[in-house]
């Protein structure tokens, strides 16, 4: 099986966004060394707390920092651009790093209501729109010019970067089934359903000039420490985060395990905590490996990407390595 990353650039509690970035390319770098799939990274944005706002950029910058891992973007927010444009830019991609580039895509808006404004000139996005949109992209990528107008996405090349659609319910997954393209479930975002949802894309997809047959993943937090009770520590700071976020946002950095251990939860909050771990794996190696084997089962996919946010940073290279080593993942890169 597979194990990839998603890194959404978060600005630990002390750090800059200078930093946050900084810590993005060191885990690429790492997790290139560890024997990882892919390393996704997102696109968020007017947020204190992750500082990836221009994903395209990033990947550029990473695929540069590392050799082996495949780079791609989890994912460009499609509908606040042109289609042509974006087939531009991941040619140029595929162009300087053939072979290595994915295009993740979606159709949420990535920040509050008034970001879809400023991304579209006052205009909000129409979501109805994304299907077709998602065809167009297709089209530019492969060298074909879909409305007849004379123009092709350049450069032009012998490789073309594969299409992950993004999303965290069925309807994601029948547009991505209709549009011949890879889907990726978000179980991070939301913990029910996505079997459904995956169950979906499988029985409806249709082949399309990128691929003959469907090819699915999804992605989960995962803390991984050496015991139970650190696993358990570090991840009250996620659990704390959470929360935040479905309580309109964090205000500033992300929160400490100790900020975890002295904040006061009312039994609203505690059960909300509760409902939220199905969204994380935490524990040792052992169990995390177990948890993330039957989490892919579950799904009937064979790769599973990892996003993982605590505090320090240390902590979370920690947990990275500890789950290479868990699934072999070094000697499995030597071997190929």
């Amino acid at each position: 099986m597979k194990l990839s990353v998603l890194d959404q650039s978060p600005i630990l509690s002390g750090m800059t966004p200078q930093d946050a970035l900084q810590q993005t390319t060191e885990l690429a770098k790492l997790t290139d060394e560890l024997g990882y799939h892919r390393f996704w990274v997102s696109e968020h944005h007017s947020t204190t707390s992750l500082a990836g706002s221009s994903p395209e950029i990033l990947v550029t910058h990473l695929a540069n920092e590392t050799k082996n891992i495949r780079i791609g973007t989890g994912g460009i927010l499609l509908p606040h651009y042109s289609a042509f444009k974006i087939a531009e830019v991941f040619r140029v991609l595929e162009t300087l790093y053939p072979g290595r580039i994915d295009l993740g895509v979606g159709r949420a808006p990535g920040g509050v209501p008034n970001v879809n404004l400023a991304l579209n000139r006052g205009e909000v996005p129409s979501i109805e729109g994304y299907p077709a949109q998602v065809e167009e992209l297709i089209a530019y990528l492969h060298g074909d010019d879909p409305h007849d107008m004379g123009i092709h996405a350049s450069p032009q090349g012998k490789t073309t970067p594969p299409i992950w659609m993004l999303g965290s319910s069925g309807t994601s997954a029948r547009v991505a089934a209709d549009c011949g393209v890879s889907y990726s479930f978000a179980h991070f975002i939301n913990g029910h359903g996505g079997t459904k949802a995956m169950q979906r894309y499988y029985d409806y997809f249709s082949p399309s000039i990128q691929q003959e047959k469907p090819s699915g993943n999804v992605s989960v937090f995962v803390v991984c420490a050496e015991t139970m009770e650190r696993a358990e520590y570090l991840a009250g700071s996620l659990d704390l985060a959470i929360l935040k976020i479905e309580q309109g946002g964090i205000r500033h950095n992300f929160p400490t395990p100790e900020d975890a251990l002295n904040y006061s939860y009312t039994w609203h909050e505690e059960k909300q905590i509760q409902e939220n771990r199905n969204r994380i794996i935490v524990g040792p190696p052992d169990k995390v490996k177990e948890d993330i084997e039957e989490l892919a089962a579950y799904y009937k996919v064979d790769e599973v990407i990892v996003n993982t946010i605590i505090s320090p940073f240390e902590a979370r290279l920690t947990s990275y390595r500890l789950l290479a080593e868990a699934f072999q993942l070094s000697s499995v890169t030597r071997r190929s």
